[in-house]
C-alpha cells in the first residue's frame, strides 16, 4: 500500500544551509511471497528492497512478508494487489492463471532451450507485451514489472523408473497444479495427470497417490521428496520456472516518475537474482540427489526432440483454447527466434 508520510528536514542539512523543501514525502511498498526465507523469491526481494531503499535514499521503504500473512495463494494476492491492500506479489504462471489465462505460455513445453535464451526473452519486448494485456484484463489494476525465476527448470521425476524417451512415462500418474496446460502435457505423453496441493505431495508420492512430479532440483531436495521414495529425474527441462512480479498499478502511477525509476531498476536486480539464485543452488541439490542413490538422467538431443514431438498437441490445444493464447504464443516465439538468432551470433564471435 502507497503511504505517504512526511518529515521536518535534518538539523544538520539545515546548518549546513542545505536547500532542503520542508518536508519530504516518504512512501512504503508491501511485499509478499507465498514461500520461504530459502526460496529464490525473498532472494529476489532482498536486492530489490536494498537497491530501492539505497537508490531513493530511505524515501521508499520495502516491507517483506514471506508465507501467507498477508495472503493465502494466487487469486488472493491478486485480488489484494488489485484493490491495494498489496503493493508486490510474485505468482508462478499456474497461480496467476485464473485471472490471467494466457500467462500458462510460459508452461509451454521444449520452447526455450536453454538459460541464456529464457533470460534474454524475459527481459524483453515480450514481457511488455505480457505487461499490456494484463492491464488491460485487469482494468489497469494490476501491472506486471518482470520475470524471473522461481525454482531453475521444470524436469520429470518420478517413483518408478529412469524416463529416457515418451513412451516411459505412459501411464504413470503424474502431480500437476490446477492449471490446464500441465495437465495437457502429461495426457499427450500418456500420463495420467493428478492435481495435487504442493504440501500434500510428499504423502502422495509415499503412498502412491502419483508417481511423479514436474519440478526443479531444488524444489525436490528441499522437500526431500527422495525419502517418499522419488529416485529418478530426467533433465528434459521442458519449461522454465518463470517468476511473475506484479505490482499495484495505482501505487506505482502515484509515484513521482524518480521514484518509478527507483523500483523499476529495483525490479531488474530483482530479477537478476532470480536468475542467478537456482543456478547456484541447483549444484548442491544435484550432488545430494545423486550421493542419496538417485537416478540423473540427461536426455541426449534426439531423445529431446522426441519429446518436443510428442507434445505438439500442448501447442494446438493453447492456441485454440486459451483466450489471448495466439497472440501470446506469437510473441514468445518470436522473441525465442530472436533470442537464438543473437545467441549464435554472440557464441561465434567468442568462438573466434
Amino acid at each position: 500500500m502507497l503511504t505517504n508520510t512526511f518529515k521536518a528536514a535534518g538539523l544538520a542539512a539545515l546548518l549546513a544551509g542545505t536547500a532542503l523543501p520542508a518536508t519530504a514525502q516518504e512512501y512504503t511498498l508491501r511485499a509478499t511471497a507465498n514461500s520461504n526465507e530459502a526460496d529464490e523469491d525473498y532472494d529476489g526481494l532482498q536486492a530489490f528492497k536494498s537497491h530501492v531503499e539505497a537508490a531513493s535514499n530511505g524515501a521508499i521503504a520495502v516491507e517483506i512478508f514471506m508465507g501467507t500473512q498477508l495472503c493465502s495463494n494466487g487469486a488472493e494476492c491478486l485480488q489484494g494487489v488489485a484493490d491495494g491492500s498489496i503493493d508486490i506479489y510474485i505468482s508462478t504462471s499456474g497461480g496467476a492463471s485464473g485471472l490471467f489465462p494466457y500467462v500458462q505460455v510460459l508452461d509451454l513445453p521444449y520452447v526455450m532451450a536453454d538459460d541464456r535464451i529464457a533470460e534474454a526473452v524475459l527481459s524483453g519486448d515480450f514481457t511488455r507485451t505480457m505487461r499490456d494485456m494484463a492491464l488491460e484484463d485487469s482494468g489497469d489494476s494490476i501491472r506486471l514489472m518482470t520475470i524471473g525465476n522461481t525454482g531453475g527448470w521444470r524436469n520429470f521425476a518420478n517413483t518408478q523408473r529412469r524416463i529416457a524417451a515418451p513412451a516411459d512415462i505412459e501411464g504413470l500418474k503424474i502431480r500437476t497444479v490446477v492449471a490446464d496446460l500441465p495437465q495437457e502435457l502429461v495426457r499427450a505423453l500418456g500420463a495420467s495427470p493428478t492435481p495435487i496441493p504442493w504440501p500434500e505431495l510428499f504423502t502422495s508420492l509415499q503412498t502412491g497417490v502419483v508417481e511423479g512430479t514436474k519440478n526443479g532440483i531444488t524444489d525436490i531436495m528441499s522437500m526431500k521428496f527422495p525419502d517418499a521414495g522419488l529416485q529418478y529425474v530426467t533433465l528434459d527441462g521442458h519449461a522454465y520456472m518463470g517468476a511473475l512480479w506484479w505490482m499495484s498499478n495505482q501505487t506505482f502511477q502515484e509515484l513521482p516518475d524518480d521514484m518509478k525509476r527507483v523500483v523499476v531498476d529495483g525490479f531488474y536486480q530483482l530479477q537478476q537474482a532470480t536468475f542467478a539464485s537456482p543456478k547456484r543452488k541447483s549444484i548442491q541439490a544435484y550432488e545430494d540427489f545423486v550421493a542419496g542413490g538417485g537416478d540423473l538422467y540427461v536426455p541426449t538431443p534426439e531423445e529431446k526432440a522426441a519429446f518436443a514431438e510428442a507434445a505438439q498437441p500442448v501447442y494446438e490445444w493453447f492456441t485454440a483454447n486459451v483466450e489471448g493464447g495466439q497472440e501470446i504464443y506469437d510473441a514468445l516465439t518470436a522473441a525465442v527466434a530472436e533470442a537464438e538468432t543473437e545467441l549464435e551470433a554472440v557464441r561465434a564471435a567468442d568462438m573466434e
